[in-house]
């Protein structure tokens, strides 16, 4: 049983570096710290996008001459619901969508 539990370890630690890889103490020590890893970076992961999606709307944003916090607020004002993901792909992949969307949120605002 110890054998097939250290054989579980060290296959998880395969392609670590140096002796993570296959001294079983140094091995599950790295594994364990590993998990650690994922499960925050899990957690991060879902911040990093919601970041990037605001920094390419900002970007957007400038192009069409609004603010993007004042574009967020005139959309919710109007009770258009998009997410940031959606809003990001638009202005991306159909700026002429995302520039009519500027309008029909800004329209009656100003």
């Amino acid at each position: 049983m110890r054998h097939k539990r250290h054989k579980k370890i060290i296959k998880k630690a395969s392609g670590y570096f140096g002796r993570k890889k296959n001294v079983f103490k140094r091995a599950h020590e790295q594994v364990m710290k590993s998990g650690q890893y994922a499960f925050r970076d899990r957690r991060a992961k879902k911040r990093d996008f919601r970041r990037l999606w605001i920094v390419r709307l900002s970007a957007a944003c400038d192009q069409c001459g609004v603010k993007y916090s004042r574009f967020i607020h005139a959309l919710n004002s109007k009770g258009i619901e998009v997410n940031r993901k959606m809003l990001s792909e638009l202005a991306i992949h159909d700026m002429d969508a995302f520039k009519a969307l500027v309008g029909e949120a800004m329209g009656a605002k100003s």
